[in-house]
């Protein structure tokens, strides 16, 4: 069983990986009130980790081929281990932000791209299928550990102990590096710095836009620190980013063009199923990391559940996930990776639309953890085929590349799904809110012009004691301040909903990209 002891430790690094933020999504609540902010700040936390990933995920690739995927790995690893203690650490939101956004995140950018160089490595045949399954399963054992175990710490004891202990994991992952089998180090080539700002910068001011359009509006401005020609700056930073990439890919052309090491070969998106992969990785980690953003806050802000109880209901998906992504193996004996696909796009669309009938005022369990358990099964399915196709569409010497683009593509996914779902989530909300109060004659127009006023200052998703609070601090009649809640507990519903609906459309959207996906068992390191 020696040949099985590397995939341990890569394995433990992708659990690891996927723990804090499952636990960060679990303690959204907790965050607000230890930190003393608001949700939206949390949401922006979170997705400045993934941007983080997502900018310079393909750097790191980049740099475990130049000195050696092994020793990228273990750095990654030691920069990793000091974010976890940072963040455990961290006496303000603004340290949390530096540790885990940033440092952590830096790190991630190291360990992820060897990591699914080493397996392809370190693997064959067969072998590489079983190792790539776990793979998956360990993120999805993450997944499912992370609401638990976060939960249960961040409820009982505090959330801080569960970044601690990362740094235990770490030193002792370091403690066995050596079983890792390590390839010798391609030649040494100038890093593409003009590639890597312009890559950067583009994927930060896109998903920038898209996490600032709940409080600066799309088009109409909202709250916003600046307007251009009286609208919101949202599009027009949206804008920014999309010409920022056009420059990105126009610096990678001129740099092939001279012979020069580009930061991407933008000729691997010209092999279908590597695309396809790719579009598929973006579009699982948005609708998911959107949905795991959206149900805690359904689950504590609506519900008042602890951070524990929150854990438990996340628990069925967490377990459907680990099992369905660990039989990939299996499937891929009996289905092509495209059917596999397909089949968990389709549980996820079913889970999505079970999902939107539990989102009530009173939770129904049994229902509620039905949907979640589905959910599970669907990103699964998902999980156990696209990383096995993203590495056996290309080459031995572009294993690296092609992972940090694989967790480019995830991490890019997660960032949008966080703030376009959150986007979405805050203005669904407002416009639901302004409906519903606009709608009834129990409310004064001086209580509508009041809440007007505080939406326009800025919107956060509250508990409707908070709301209940402000409007007894603003002197309304208790009849009115009823009514006022009333229409923000009908608005907070209406906004989840539009929330699980948007991940659902999502997921809809995905079925035409699977077109290209691999039809039979994919051959190991081959083109298609």
């Amino acid at each position: 069983m020696t040949r099985w002891r590397a995939l341990a430790v890569l394995g433990t690094a992708q659990f690891l990986m996927v723990l804090d933020t499952s636990v960060m999504n679990v303690s959204i609540s907790k965050l607000v009130e230890d930190f003393d902010t608001e949700v939206t700040a949390i949401q922006g936390v979170i997705t400045l980790y993934t941007l983080v990933m997502a900018a310079f995920m393909i750097t790191g690739g980049k740099l475990g081929d130049a000195f050696g995927r092994r020793r990228t790995f273990a750095v990654g690893l030691v920069v990793y281990g000091a974010g976890s203690a940072v963040t455990a650490l961290a006496p303000s939101l603004w340290v949390l932000a530096t540790g885990w956004s940033v440092v952590e995140g830096l790190g991630a950018t190291l360990v992820l791209p060897a990591l699914a160089a080493l397996v392809a490595g370190a693997y064959r045949g067969r072998d590489r299928s079983v190792a790539y399954g776990v793979i998956g399963g360990l993120a999805g054992a993450g997944i499912a550990v992370g609401p638990l175990l976060g939960g249960w710490v961040t409820t009982y004891l505090t959330w801080r102990l569960v970044f601690a202990g990362e740094v235990v994991l770490v030193i002792a992952m370091l403690c066995v590096i050596r079983w890792i089998p390590d390839a010798p180090p391609g030649p040494r080539t100038r890093l593409d710095s003009g590639g890597v700002v312009l890559s950067a910068a583009g994927l930060a001011l896109v998903v920038l836009g898209v996490l600032q359009s709940s409080s600066w509006g799309w088009l109409k401005p909202r709250n916003p620190p600046f307007t251009v020609l009286g609208f919101s700056p949202t599009l027009f930073v949206l804008a920014a980013g999309a010409v920022v990439l056009w420059l990105f890919c126009a610096w990678e052309r001129r740099q092939q063009e001279r012979d020069r090491k580009p930061l991407v070969r933008l000729s691997l998106f010209g092999v279908p199923p590597l695309r396809s992969g790719l579009t598929m990785l973006l579009c699982q980690n948005l609708v998911l990391l959107g949905l795991f953003f959206v149900i805690p806050l359904y689950l504590q802000v609506v519900q008042g559940l602890d951070a524990f109880q929150t854990g438990l209901r996340l628990l069925p998906v967490s377990v459907t996930m680990l099992l369905s992504a660990m039989a990939g193996p299996l499937l891929g004996r009996v289905a092509a990776p495209r059917t596999v696909v397909r089949c968990g796009l389709l549980v996820l669309l079913v889970a999505a639309v079970w999902l939107l009938g539990t989102i009530e005022p009173r939770i129904d369990n049994l229902s509620f953890g039905l949907a979640m358990a589905l959910l599970g099964l669907g990103m699964g399915l998902l999980a156990s085929q696209l990383g096995n196709v993203v590495q056996s569409s290309v080459g031995e010497d572009e294993r690296s590349e092609a992972g940090g683009l694989q967790y480019t593509a995830q991490n890019l996914g997660s960032s949008l799904g966080t703030a376009l779902i959150g986007s979405l989530l805050v203005g669904a909300l407002v416009h639901a809110f302004t409906s519903q109060i606009d709608s009834n004659p129990k409310i004064s127009e001086a209580a509508r012009h009041q809440a007007g006023i505080a939406m326009e200052a800025g919107v956060s998703f509250v508990s409707t004691d908070q709301v209940r609070a402000a409007a007894e601090r603003a002197s309304l009649p208790p009849s009115e301040a009823d009514a006022l809640v009333d229409s923000y507990s009908t608005a907070q519903l209406d906004s989840l909903k539009a929330a699980v609906l948007a991940a659902a459309a999502i997921t809809l959207g995905a079925f035409p990209f699977t077109r290209h996906l691999p039809a039979g068992r994919p051959a190991s390191g081959a083109r298609r």
